[in-house]
């Protein structure tokens, strides 16, 4: 039944109540692994490292994000949880990886289900039980979207004073923003960004102590977004974890192939 149901669900999209879902897969077989993104990011942003990771691996589109339909409302951790469980559901994924908003989407099913999935991959956790510390931060930038079509949007974000900096610095973060911040709805990224910022993961954090399937965090210093006293933190709650810590981005990368060996191996049990 599970087979049949993969095998219908090869088309491009997760239909809920509440949204459509954009969907891409690579690879087949087993382990089965959802992929959830980071907020104002799409599916690409693993795609890049998902064909060397073994089985199935489903990388869609959040509400409001990517290809994904933009309803008018529902921008919550808990809408964002649904959108994951819907297309794990759809193609019978038992493992689930999600950067930032999508690793706050898995504690959230997990606070409520806590062996909803066998092993899942917490990349960069920005969020607890805590309200968001950077608000005015994302205000500004869901204003950069108002009103914008998906070019206008763009080039808005590519744009921004603060972002110019950076790529005079990093160059080649202006062609990875380019590719993550095409959305065919902007206004849906807005409502997701002013909904997050607004809300957090797990409405009671030792709600995560009764997860005791495996758990891989993985956190990355120098970012206040994402810090790494919040990977310790959820360490000390999920009693079946491990904790991976790199010192910054570039030490994050310059590990890059050893991350993914270990997020393969973790995946299918071969540790």
């Amino acid at each position: 039944m599970v087979r049949n149901l993969r095998r219908r669900c090869r088309l491009p999209e997760v239909t809920t109540e509440e949204t459509v879902l954009y969907v891409e897969v690579d690879g087949e077989g087993d382990p089965v692994t959802v992929i959830a993104h980071g907020l104002t990011n799409n599916r690409n942003e693993l795609a890049a490292l998902t064909p060397l990771v073994p089985g199935t691996k489903v990388r869609f589109d959040f509400r409001g994000h990517g290809r994904s339909s933009a309803p008018e409302v529902g921008y919550r951790f808990a809408d964002f949880a649904r959108d994951l469980d819907a297309v794990a559901r759809a193609y019978g994924a038992t493992r689930a990886v999600g950067t930032s908003l999508g690793a706050g989407a898995i504690a959230h099913l997990l606070s409520n289900d806590p062996h909803r999935f066998e092993r899942t991959v917490w990349l960069m956790p920005a969020g607890l039980d805590l309200p968001f510390s950077f608000k005015d931060r994302y205000r500004k930038m869901a204003a950069q979207l108002d009103g914008k079509t998906r070019d206008e949007a763009i080039e808005a974000i590519l744009n921004d004073p603060e972002r110019v900096a950076e790529y005079l610095a990093a160059p080649w973060k202006l062609e990875l923003d380019r590719v993550m911040w095409d959305h065919d709805h902007p206004e849906g990224v807005a409502r997701a960004i002013r909904g997050v910022i607004e809300d957090w993961p797990v409405d009671d954090r030792e709600l995560l102590r009764r997860v005791t399937n495996r758990v891989l965090l993985i956190c990355v210093g120098g970012d206040d977004i994402h810090p790494i006293e919040l990977g310790h933190l959820l360490a000390e709650l999920l009693p079946n974890s491990e904790l991976v810590v790199y010192e910054s981005q570039l030490v994050l990368f310059e590990h890059l192939p050893a991350l993914v060996r270990k997020v393969a191996a973790f995946l299918t049990g071969d540790e």
